[in-house]
């Protein structure tokens, strides 16, 4: 039964791996989005963190995972007709990595961690059947990567202090480049090591010779990886030989770890992603990723004396866990994904209840937690952001040609959503009627109010007035406008029009000009979880709203210029209509 459940819980991680949620934009822009653009032909639009001049992000911890993959697929596809390996191909693949490095290196962590055979299937069972590790485990996020790294410096920790002389040399060579691997993947890193690290301070002053390997490894493990780094993030004349590389490294180096520290050091640049109360991670962000096995490990600490809190913190998966909770809840910036490394660690520290009846109660609420936390996030979380760019240059092609569009340049407005990878957009389609390049450019508007986003369309827009067309309109060359956009953010009456197609009518002291929206596309499986007012809307409408009018569309703008138009907001069904496409 045991192995039938392991098995179970093996596809269900397999299949949430490969479903496209879009969990965090991170899991996209701080590694398979700049990567992808330095080895394919393909747009990609790195974030501040690789561009700036004090570069926080290091390709030597990631190149391996995502780079690596990537040029691979490269070599395998440079035998086809034309060389390039399909966008959806490198997205998946780069996931079937990350489930495969999930299912092999976590699974087996948890066997060397947890000795007693009975604790470990249970430790076993609780960790495979977590949400968490169904979803942001196998998504592609720079703590993913963390995680598994701080599950293998625990076991190096215990070999090098329970094994022989030989074998502790080599798990302290492994250890330094853990450690160092770690860091510059991470800066968050050192926190979840550093308490079960003390336990080697009386093994290295009876054995020197290991901490002599393990000095020895970090050191050469940090000077290639700020190599890697300075090569990478300098100008292309820092690589044009030896020497010029060396001056580099002599002058400006870039050392990514000391990067990332000054900058989050600053609480003004911390506030440009949020800040949060310093019990967020604790009162909140835990419980939403542990749900009620946090219930039973506080339970477990009961009658919460000295005595056993001092067995607890005796337990080097737990202390990990306990020191990096309490280091990263002094940062006032607390993302869930960031107490990633502590799940595994918590779940394989937990006494389930003895009891059959709350046994029974736990293992049930257990399911029904992450049953429906893997269906919102592992599923339709921003699902449908990664399957409609995928399909955007079909869908602008089939469009461009069906309304017999001249434009060469088009403009694709995301509007509610996470910024869409760019590097999904591939090669540049060629234009259906004159095969030259048909350039097609994503502008993530985020969370822009309605009526900006209208204006702004407006803007890139021709004018009603061909006297002002060239003054007012932000294009000097022909630019065909897209919307991409969930179902359930068009606020324009009560009740809600229908989506397929309808119009938006603005009037100012100029000739009254009228955009009409054409549905091309809609893929259902997507939720807009940021777009939640339940002040102003209330429960039930917010939620019939988000969740009844679930999806994302894809619109082609028009411009119209009617006599005359009513106010902006008025809304009428479109005369245009296509039918509706499934992705």
């Amino acid at each position: 039964m045991w192995r039938l459940t392991y098995l179970g819980l093996f596809v269900v991680r397999a299949y949430l791996a490969l479903c496209p949620s879009y969990l965090h934009p991170d899991e996209i822009f701080q590694g398979p989005e700049p990567f992808a653009g330095h080895i394919f032909p393909y747009p990609s639009h790195p974030t501040w963190e690789w561009t700036t001049s004090r570069p926080i992000r290091s390709v030597f911890p990631l190149w391996p995972f995502y780079g690596l993959p990537m040029t691979l697929l490269k070599w395998l596809w440079a035998e086809e007709e034309d060389g390039l390996v399909d966008p959806a191909v490198i997205y998946y693949t780069l996931r079937l990595v990350m489930f495969v490095l999930s299912f092999v290196l976590e699974d087996w962590a948890i066997h060397e961690l947890v000795r007693s055979p009975s604790h470990r299937r249970s430790a076993l069972l609780l960790v495979t059947s977590s949400y968490v590790t169904w979803t942001f485990q196998t998504h592609t996020f720079s703590n993913s990567v963390e995680t598994l790294l701080v599950l293998w410096s625990l076991i190096l920790i215990e070999r090098i202090v329970s094994e022989d002389k030989r074998s502790a040399i080599t798990a302290s060579v492994v250890l330094g480049f853990l450690i160092v691997f770690g860091t510059f993947n991470r800066v968050t890193f050192p926190a979840f090591i550093v308490i079960p690290g003390i336990q080697l301070l009386p093994h290295f002053l009876n054995r020197p010779f290991c901490l002599l390997a393990l000095v020895a490894s970090g050191l050469f493990w940090t000077l290639s990886a700020i190599i890697v780094d300075t090569a990478y993030h300098s100008s292309p004349a820092a690589t044009r030989s030896f020497f010029a590389l060396y001056e580099h490294l002599i002058s400006k180096p870039v050392i990514t770890p000391i990067n990332n520290l000054l900058y989050n050091s600053q609480t003004e640049n911390l506030a440009q992603h949020g800040l949060h109360p310093h019990y967020q991670h604790i009162l909140v962000n835990l419980p939403q990723l542990l749900g009620p096995a946090l219930v039973v490990l506080i339970v477990s600490a009961y009658p919460f004396n000295a005595r056993v809190l001092k067995t607890m913190l005796g337990n080097p998966r737990l202390a990990s866990a306990f020191t990096g909770t309490i280091l990263l809840s002094l940062i006032p910036h607390q993302e869930p994904r960031f107490l990633l490394p502590t799940i595994p660690l918590l779940l394989t520290s937990i006494r389930l209840p003895t009891s059959r009846f709350w046994n029974r109660a736990f293992w049930i609420s257990w399911a029904l937690f992450n049953s429906i936390l893997a269906v919102l996030m592992g599923i339709y979380h921003q699902g449908g952001v990664i399957p409609t760019q995928l399909a955007v240059p079909w869908l602008v092609v089939h469009s461009t040609e069906a309304t017999n569009s001249t434009a060469h340049n088009v403009e694709v407005f995301w509007w509610k959503t996470y910024p869409p990878p760019n590097f999904l957009l591939g090669p540049t389609p060629p234009h259906p009627m004159t095969s030259q390049p048909l350039n097609i450019s994503s502008v993530p508007l985020m969370g822009f109010p309605q009526k900006e986003l209208v204006f702004m369309l407006m803007q890139h827009m021709p004018s009603c007035d061909p006297l002002l067309s060239d003054r007012m309109s932000m294009h000097q060359v022909e630019t065909d406008i897209y919307v991409v956009a969930p179902l359930s953010a068009w606020r324009l009456e009560d009740p809600y029009p229908p989506v397929d197609d309808f119009s938006f009518y603005m009037e100012f002291n100029l000739p009254p000009a009228a955009l009409t929206l054409t549905n091309l596309a809609t893929y259902r499986q997507h939720l807009n979880l940021d777009d939640m007012d339940f002040g102003d809307d209330g429960v039930w409408n917010t939620l019939s709203r988000v969740v009844g009018r679930r999806g994302l569309g894809v619109w082609r703008v028009e411009s119209l210029c009617p006599d005359m138009g009513p106010d902006l907001g008025h809304v009428e069904d479109g005369t245009n209509a296509t039918s509706i496409l499934s992705i």
